[in-house]
């Protein structure tokens, strides 16, 4: 069974995190460890009518994020990977320079020194040059930045499609095979 970390922050865009949980769980085959910030938790609850324990209902394991001795903050624990989704300018700089006070930030730099795809659904706009250096050291050492970015060529008709999108291409990252969205096919 492969395993697929999942690390949500307090960024706004709680529903890509629900969606990839939901969309990972109906594909199955794949065993999901989730860990949600405290600030994911205010964010999931004033952006949605669900709570942190509705995420955690999806995930086969759930972890605290101060529980530093968790399995994923290992790197003898095995996986294929992590998405942080959404994730935070805040994670994103604590990923880019090892600051592990947390777990989420600690399993996503296990990620990157064992060599194992980091996936970061990073969300903030604008972005100013502090932030664009950020992003550009995460690429550097390994990760792949992934912004929520619509595709207008597959003609959304909701919200949920166009998150169902970048989660589909998040999932693509890890060879995960999904029909989430729309692909893009040369034109007749």
């Amino acid at each position: 069974m492969r395993r697929i970390i999942v690390g949500i922050s307090g960024a706004s865009g709680s529903a890509y995190g629900y969606m990839a949980l939901q969309a990972l769980r109906a594909i199955g085959g794949i065993e999901t460890h989730l860990v949600l910030t405290p600030a994911s938790r205010r964010t999931i609850e004033l952006e949605t009518e669900m709570t942190g324990d509705d995420f955690e209902a999806l995930a086969d394991v759930v972890y605290r994020d101060d529980d530093l001795a968790a399995a994923i903050s290992s790197g003898s624990f095995l996986t294929d990977g992590m998405l942080v989704v959404p994730c935070s300018m805040k994670s994103a700089s604590a990923i880019a320079y090892a600051m592990n006070s947390n777990l989420l930030v600690r399993a996503a730099d296990v990620c990157l020194k064992e060599k194992r795809r980091l996936v970061l659904i990073v969300r903030e706009t604008p972005l100013h040059l502090g932030h664009l250096r950020t992003l550009a050291t995460l690429a550097e050492i390994g990760a792949v930045i992934l912004p929520p970015i619509p595709a207008m060529y597959a003609n959304p008709q909701s919200v949920d499609d166009i998150v169902a999108h970048t989660v589909g291409k998040a999932l693509d990252q890890f060879g995960i095979p999904n029909e989430l969205f729309k692909r893009w096919r040369t034109p007749e």
